[in-house]
């Protein structure tokens, strides 16, 4: 492979560049993904299953259309382009830094307005609901990085919104919180005494910090039982969210071109999926098709190793129950995962879709601990001055390490990591990690 000839830390598409279609690697796969299936029938779930949940735009995504590429509706990249294409960045000084060989880029999605990457399927899902006259939208959240996009999203096409925020992140959070609010939302700790779900998971714990899989469980509950006047609206896992979020990888190759490389790994964080496969299945799909052959790495915290550790076979996405069953990695539906920072990582199971790139031998998984990620974290932050989301720490820890790795071998492969986000929300986890307070 051959080096930019130039000392370029950015590489930057223009505006009219923004990709106008999200790839479904569906197209390309050799075998298709296992199927939702109807909780009740255990038979493939179908558009009348779902309508109570999703608009019909989303169950079609959802389902699959068969096309290689969905069209991005004018109104979604007319939004995309306040922050779209996010840049592609040379980690030169992280490079010297580690006195290696490698080649470290990071795509950068924290230059969005709600500074992560989940406002890419939020917008999409917003415009959706608007056009099919819906007037609330419910869901759940982690860490708030979801919430958030998806309560701006809802603004932008006049939608209310409505949150379940995990508790031990609404606690640990305030400012994710603040700011769904200021956007317009209205947030509640997951579990709260507004649902079945969450009386229930109260009585049995009254301190109970809760889950993603019990949040879930509110969301959907609340979407249920509204009589059709909300739709719920999903931050990872199913279909339709990982299609919204190829517009990463695919700006990604395009901006690969510019700096006269090509990444041999790809490595991104994952909880769900959505952000690994925004940022890999592009590549992914371009070896699928004949194109160059990369190693995509997924990364995990150590404490919810739903890909490392959890079985795989049909599970609920949800704690209660409500959820369609998916072919997924996870390690129980009732599995409460421990209180680490990184909220949006702390859910059971996996993305359908990545399960299946895992089964089929496409990427490989690692599972690393809370301290190490944030080691990496501030290496990265001192080198390059971006502090990264407690999630993101997880692809930086990662790609640390392949970097080091290079130099003990004398090689200079070209890496690619998505930084998810930006962790300006999050300082409390960095001074929980200076003071010695995090473990595992």
């Amino acid at each position: 492979m051959t080096t930019a000839p130039s000392s370029t830390v950015k590489y930057l598409l223009t505006e009219d560049q923004t990709p106008t279609t999200w790839y479904d690697v569906s197209a390309d796969l050799p075998s298709p993904v296992p199927p939702l299936l109807h909780p009740g029938t255990k038979e493939p779930v179908t558009a009348a299953d779902l309508e109570p949940l999703f608009p019909a735009e989303v169950i079609a995504q959802e389902l699959g259309t068969g096309a290689r590429e969905v069209d991005i509706p004018g109104a979604v990249l007319n939004v995309y382009r306040q922050w779209r294409p996010s840049p592609l960045v040379r980690a030169r000084r992280l490079e010297r830094e580690l006195d290696t060989p490698a080649r470290i880029y990071f795509k950068y999605e924290g230059v969005s307005p709600t500074g992560s990457h989940k406002i890419n399927t939020a917008v999409p899902q917003a415009y959706y609901n608007h056009r099919a006259g819906v007037r609330r939208l419910v869901t759940e959240t982690g860490a708030g990085q979801w919430g958030s996009s998806l309560a701006l999203a809802c603004s932008y096409f006049g939608l209310d919104c409505e949150v379940w925020m995990v508790r031990v992140s609404h606690d640990q959070k305030p400012y994710r919180r603040a700011l769904m609010e200021t956007f317009g939302a209205t947030v509640h700790a997951s579990p709260s005494p507004l649902t079945a779900a969450g009386r229930a998971a109260l009585a049995e714990d009254p301190e109970a910090t809760g889950s993603l899989g019990l949040a879930i469980s509110e969301a959907v509950e609340a979407a249920a039982t509204s009589g059709g006047t909300a739709k719920y609206a999903l931050g990872s896992v199913l279909h339709h969210v990982l299609l919204h979020q190829t517009v990463i990888g695919q700006e990604a190759i395009r901006q690969f071109e510019l700096a006269e490389d090509a990444p041999d790994v790809v490595i991104g964080a994952v909880g769900g999926g959505s952000n690994f496969g925004g940022l890999a299945i592009p590549f992914l799909g371009r070896q699928l098709t004949g194109g160059p052959a990369v190693r995509a790495v997924a990364v995990e915290p150590a404490s919810c190793p739903s890909l490392t550790a959890g079985r795989y076979d049909y599970d609920f996405g949800d704690s209660a129950g409500l959820t369609p069953l998916a072919r997924m990695h996870t390690l129980g539906h009732a599995f409460t995962p421990p209180a680490i920072h990184a909220g949006g990582l702390r859910y059971h199971g996996m993305s359908p879709l990545i399960s299946h790139l895992h089964e089929l031998g496409l990427m490989e998984a690692r599972a690393v601990e809370q301290t190490a990620c944030f080691e990496a974290g501030v290496r990265f932050a001192r080198t390059e001055g971006i502090v990264p989301a407690p999630e993101s720490t997880h692809a930086v820890k990662a790609a640390i390490d392949e970097a080091l790795a290079c130099r003990e071998a004398g090689e200079a492969r070209t890496i690619l990591f998505g930084l998810s986000g930006h962790g300006h929300f999050d300082m409390q986890a960095y001074t929980d990690f200076r003071a010695g307070r995090l473990t595992g």
